[in-house]
């Protein structure tokens, strides 16, 4: 017996250290995949930094599309400035202007801005895609499985919507029209009046009570546009003292073209246009849209004129709501819209109590910034459209 256990004893001895050692390899094991898990989710957040970074440069890129060849050369000047405003490890992500490409068709060919900025064939642009560049990322723990550093890109394709139904930010006037005018022409001045008295008329315009009673809820909302959205066959009240209030619509108006006399809105909230040269058509401001700066296109003053304030693109392009005469309840003081119109101010309102407003008619397609699409209401207007972030 006593010679059984001194041999397992013996045994024994020769199995010292082995748990150590297995410890030590199943920790190695733990460390590593500890390290790897922590790398991994370095690049997930990195790569949704960089995605992050590509759709606000897309969505940026096709915010100026105008069926212009300059909405073509800023959009890309905005993609290249929206991608380097983002930081990443500390560093801008610098990337060419070859990186953002235009495309008639969503699913292409892409062609650079040079292609995509012609005559031809920027009024048939919808969509842009912008690339990043690879960038490098550290990595921390699990180097000698996955190398020094991995290199990320991300991608984002936005472009026009779909033709818009429903309107945001239209400014709180309607202009009546005669019961057979279905379309207005492009590139034509029309000249909109108060309706001071008496029956309205076309080319007279109904002050809507949509952005709030009083004339100074007026000016906000033609200065700002009204803070609501609306379709074709919508119904709201008319202000019944427009001749009280066409001052405000002046003010209104003006504060877009960087004046500000006698109005409650400040150039802060309520920014001018970048361009207030007034007499100009709206192919003379689409032709030099973002000019200047690090754009390739220069200003001419003969069709420039930069306001003293920081200013904002396309705020002389301004949302209308049609309405037919017959469908004008002068008893109950309402009106119902018909459809919207686009117009581009070309001059400051009048003064006197008339206040009226040069405008002129767009039938282009371009971006306008807010808006969307009703499956129940009419069909969306063709020339209408917002910018939206498809992949």
């Amino acid at each position: 017996m006593n010679k059984l256990k001194f041999k397992g004893t013996r045994d024994r001895k020769g199995e010292r250290g082995s748990i150590l050692a297995l410890s030590a390899l199943g920790m190695l094991s733990v460390i590593l995949a500890v390290g790897l898990g922590v790398d991994i989710s370095h690049f997930y957040l990195a790569k949704t930094e960089l995605q992050n970074a590509a759709d606000a440069s897309a969505l940026a890129a096709a915010s100026a599309i105008n069926s212009n060849p300059s909405g073509i050369i800023e959009g890309t000047t905005r993609a290249v400035k929206a991608m380097n405003s983002y930081e990443f490890n500390n560093t801008n992500v610098q990337f060419p202007r070859s990186n953002v490409l235009w495309a008639v068709n969503l699913d292409g060919p892409y062609m650079s801005e040079a292609d995509a900025a012609t005559a031809a064939q920027a009024p048939t642009i919808r969509f842009v895609k912008v690339t990043t560049p690879d960038s490098p990322v550290g990595v921390s723990f699990a180097a000698m499985v996955l190398g020094s550093s991995r290199n990320l890109s991300a991608n984002a394709t936005a472009g026009l919507s779909v033709p818009l139904n429903l309107y945001c930010d239209f400014i709180p006037l309607s202009v009546l029209i005669d019961n057979d005018t279905t379309k207005l022409v492009q590139g034509q001045t029309y000249t909109i009046r108060a309706n001071t008295g008496g029956s309205p008329s076309p080319g007279d315009y109904q002050i809507l009570a949509v952005a709030g009673p009083g004339g100074a809820d007026v000016g906000y909302g033609i200065g700002a546009g009204v803070d609501a959205c609306a379709k074709p066959g919508d119904v709201y009240a008319v202000d019944t003292k427009p001749g009280l209030t066409a001052g405000k619509v002046r003010t209104g108006i003006n504060s877009r073209f960087d004046d500000y006399g006698g109005s409650q809105l400040d150039p802060v909230n309520d920014p001018p246009d970048t361009n207030i040269k007034e007499g100009i058509t709206w192919d003379d401001y689409s032709k030099y849209f973002g000019c200047g700066g690090s754009n390739a296109i220069a200003c001419d003053s003969t069709y420039v004129t930069a306001p003293s304030h920081a200013g904002v693109d396309m705020r002389r392009v301004v949302l209308i709501p049609l309405v037919k005469i017959s469908e004008f309840d002068q008893g109950r003081g309402t009106v119902t819209f018909f459809r919207f119109g686009a117009f581009f101010l070309k001059t400051k309102a009048s003064g006197g109590n008339g206040g009226d407003l040069q405008a002129e008619y767009i039938d282009d397609r371009i971006a306008l910034g807010e808006g969307g699409y009703d499956p129940t209401a009419t069909a969306g207007d063709p020339t209408l459209a917002a910018p939206v972030l498809y992949k």
